[in-house]
């Protein structure tokens, strides 16, 4: 019986009856969600709101003013982060007042803005 060819990096044909690893399934999906989670970041709006959010909660009016985007912009790019899971949302009177959903994301943001530093005024390197 002839196999497949396999491409580096890409996931491995299961043939039938073969049991698969678990986890591999599960590192799988982690880099699947870390892909995902780094692809949201990718924009310079939301990672700007992100960053707002790092320092606390705030409301549309407050992410609005900090990131520089209009209003309606904000409010699809926080869309987007709610569908993702990354941000939370309460309601406070009649403000919506939004936060991060965890540090982890807020670590996340902090790295990505210091390795810009690092670009912008090439500074040396460390751990």
């Amino acid at each position: 019986m002839a196999t497949s060819p396999r491409v580096a990096g890409a996931h491995p044909v299961q043939e039938a009856g073969e049991a698969r690893d678990p986890g591999e399934a599960v590192a799988g999906d982690r880099l699947e969600v870390a892909a995902s989670v780094l692809a949201l970041l990718a924009d310079r709006t939301r990672l700007a709101l992100l960053a707002r959010l790092g320092q606390g909660e705030a409301d549309v009016t407050t992410l609005t003013e900090a990131c520089g985007a209009a209003r309606p912009s904000v409010s699809q790019h926080l869309a987007k982060l709610r569908l993702a899971g990354l941000v939370t949302a309460r309601k406070d009177g009649r403000r919506v007042v939004y936060s991060l959903r965890h540090g982890h994301l807020r670590r996340l943001v902090d790295e990505a803005l210091s390795v810009a530093d690092h670009q912008i005024g090439a500074l040396p390197a460390h751990d």
